[in-house]
């Protein structure tokens, strides 16, 4: 498996730990949505995004420990090529999602309701873009 192969993996995992429990307390209604300024919210949200960025973090580090020569390396064609079709892909569900949340969504929600919507659909682009990242890699294998 190669070292970008890894990263597109590390991504999908602590996308899929962190971000997964969040929508999912959210989409149940787990976290009371109190006035402004939204403490709990912000505090949740925080949380989780601080989660990920240690897994990230500490994910980047313990690969690159485990080939710092591969880690180094440039992007070859393979490497661009595959990391274009899926921005490209990525690129679509986000807007298609930025669509909804900002032509549907404020006659039927608000607050954080739009704002969750808008972060969901965001980590299902990212996500969109690391599982075709690995996808690549593995269909050329």
């Amino acid at each position: 498996m190669s070292y970008r192969e890894k990263i597109a993996w590390l991504s999908l995992v602590a996308m899929t730990v962190t971000f997964g429990p969040y929508f999912a307390l959210v989409q149940l209604g787990l976290v009371p949505a109190g006035p402004p300024p939204y403490t709990r919210q912000l505090l949740l949200y925080s949380g989780v995004v601080a989660a990920q960025l240690m897994i990230l973090g500490l994910g980047h580090l313990w690969l690159r420990r485990q080939a710092p020569q591969e880690a180094r390396l440039p992007p070859d064609e393979r490497d661009r090529a595959i990391g274009q079709r899926s921005v490209g892909a990525a690129y679509s569900v986000m807007i298609g999602g930025m669509i909804v949340v900002g032509c549907l969504l404020p006659f039927s929600a608000s607050g954080w309701g739009i704002v969750n919507a808008a972060l969901f659909m965001i980590v299902m682009a990212e996500m969109v873009r690391s599982a075709l990242v690995v996808h690549g890699y593995r269909a050329q294998t």
